[in-house]
């Protein structure tokens, strides 16, 4: 089996990305718009460590893309927590999750 190539990792990471992206375009659900960003931020990640590992310096690979995935990791769950708070609080106070029907401004 032939090893994949960085254009495979970057094609994979863009439909990655461009299936997040979708999803947080197209979807009303809160839940799912929160999951296609987390989607997206995979691809981010994925993106990094391909050029980390096919960037080689003195035969060994360049691991400054894979120390800012640790960053992206950590700020992914920092989201995660905060998001899903205020997710569990609108959904107290509103009954709905709906991006449609959650109007802040609205009394």
């Amino acid at each position: 089996m032939p090893e994949a190539s960085l254009n495979d990792y970057l094609l994979f990471s863009g439909l990655l990305f461009a299936v997040g992206l979708a999803g947080v375009i197209a979807r009303r659900n809160i839940i799912v718009i929160f999951m296609c960003l987390e989607m997206m931020l995979a691809a981010a990640s994925l993106t990094l460590v391909a050029f980390s590992r096919f960037h080689t310096v003195d035969g060994l690979p360049d691991f400054d893309g894979q120390m800012l995935v640790f960053f992206i990791i950590t700020v992914a769950a920092a989201e995660v927590a905060v998001g899903l708070a205020i997710i569990v609080a609108l959904y107290r106070a509103r009954q709905t999750i709906n991006t449609d029907e959650l109007d802040a401004l609205k009394g």
